[in-house]
């Protein structure tokens, strides 16, 4: 069997290529922002793959999405810098008004716009969305929105932000998932104007911030769907985002297992290659092999979701396998490199670093497994 997506994995790597490891390292050290390797990406068309046709975009689908942000890490980019474009466009596809997609679809798809952050985590809530306290409040033709937001990537980097609110409070909804909604917020009008930004520097090179409302007044046009079915909305999203992670981290894994691959070959200790010990061979041949079969769930979680059927337990798994797979492969890339490995010239460090982030984000492994837990396997709740 061919890879139908083979022509579209060409045409990113070639555009990767002229991105070489010296410029992603520089990024890093800098902690700066690839400004140039975005503007690539967008003039390419290749952020704008999930807008259709009739907007600007390519009309792709998830799986398209998912293999663009698979082989940009795969050559040993970071799609974090850019990835809040394709997950976020869900929620806007999806829900959002015919005015609202014909103001702003042509915009990001031509690159006027940029579409890079979401805006649901809360410092006392985590990844318990329904007890967010950030509220929205109805004046005439405007949302007024006090609260805190935390973990919020790109913003400096961003145009619009997709932002989750309380319009009910929690207390007054039948349904504790029911009250929230969903709003497009113009960071540039917002910023200063009751949005506080607040950069947390980090172990990545990740820009995340943390956000301050304080009355900050939204156009009531700029709320998305129905108000109080938010979550739901809000779930596209989440499942999109979850199906790209992963398909960042089988890039990660395959570049990991190219890295070590090689170097196992060349470098020879006691007059023979590392890579002809068994011990080396069987880690990495390990993380080949949970690398392709998280490969597969992540396959089959986009196809799901592009045939928009419930997709939620696939992408959970599919970012469980790959996370894990990834990682795997992270260690076993930096313990055969020894000393070198740890060395930035090499950039076994700085991918380490990356990947290692998404045993935490965008949710824990530990969420997936309650989740499996209770919704696959009909277990009690855990909490």
């Amino acid at each position: 069997m061919t890879d139908p997506h083979q022509d579209l994995r060409d045409a990113i790597r070639a555009l990767c290529a002229t991105f070489p490891p010296e410029y992603h390292r520089r990024i890093d050290e800098e902690r700066g922002y690839p400004e140039e390797f975005v503007a690539a990406l967008t003039k390419a068309g290749w952020l704008a793959a999930l807008i259709p046709e009739e907007y600007g975009g390519s009309g792709l689908g998830l799986s398209e999405a998912s293999v663009i942000m698979e082989e940009i890490n795969r050559a040993g980019g970071n799609s974090g810098a850019c990835h809040g474009q394709m997950y976020n466009m869900g929620t806007l596809l999806r829900h959002g008004s015919a005015a609202q997609k014909a103001e702003y679809l042509p915009k990001i798809a031509a690159g006027e716009l940029r579409l890079q952050s979401m805006g649901v985590t809360e410092p006392t809530t985590g990844t318990d969305t329904t007890k967010i306290k950030t509220t929205a409040e109805r004046h005439g033709d405007r949302y007024v929105i006090n609260g805190q937001k935390v973990w919020i990537s790109r913003i400096q980097h961003s145009d619009l932000m997709i932002l989750l609110a309380r319009t009910t409070p929690l207390a007054e909804v039948t349904k504790k998932s029911l009250g929230m909604s969903i709003f497009l917020v113009d960071l540039h009008a917002a910023i200063g104007n009751g949005l506080t930004v607040k950069p947390i520097r980090n172990m990545v090179n990740h820009e995340t911030n943390e956000l301050f409302f304080d009355n900050l007044e939204i156009p009531a046009e700029n709320l998305i769907g129905e108000e109080g079915m938010g979550f739901r909305y809000i779930l596209d999203g989440l499942n999109a985002e979850r199906a790209l992670i992963a398909a960042e981290c089988i890039g990660d894994g395959l570049w990991f297992i190219d890295k070590v691959t090689a170097y196992a070959k060349e470098r020879e200790v006691f007059g023979r290659p590392i890579g002809q010990n068994q011990g080396v061979q069987f880690p990495i041949a390990e993380a080949h092999i949970e690398v392709q079969a998280a490969g597969l769930m992540r396959d089959r979680a986009c196809a799901l979701f592009d045939a928009n059927l419930p997709c939620g337990t696939e992408a959970n798994m599919a970012k469980y396998l790959a996370a894990k797979a990834s990682w795997e492969a992270a260690n076993a890339c930096l313990q055969f490199h020894g000393g070198f490995g740890f060395a930035t010239e090499y950039d076994v460090e700085r991918k380490f670093r990356e990947t290692r982030l998404y045993q935490v984000a965008p949710i824990s492994t530990n969420l997936i497994l309650s989740h499996v837990a209770e919704h696959v396997l009909g277990l009690p709740r855990s909490f």
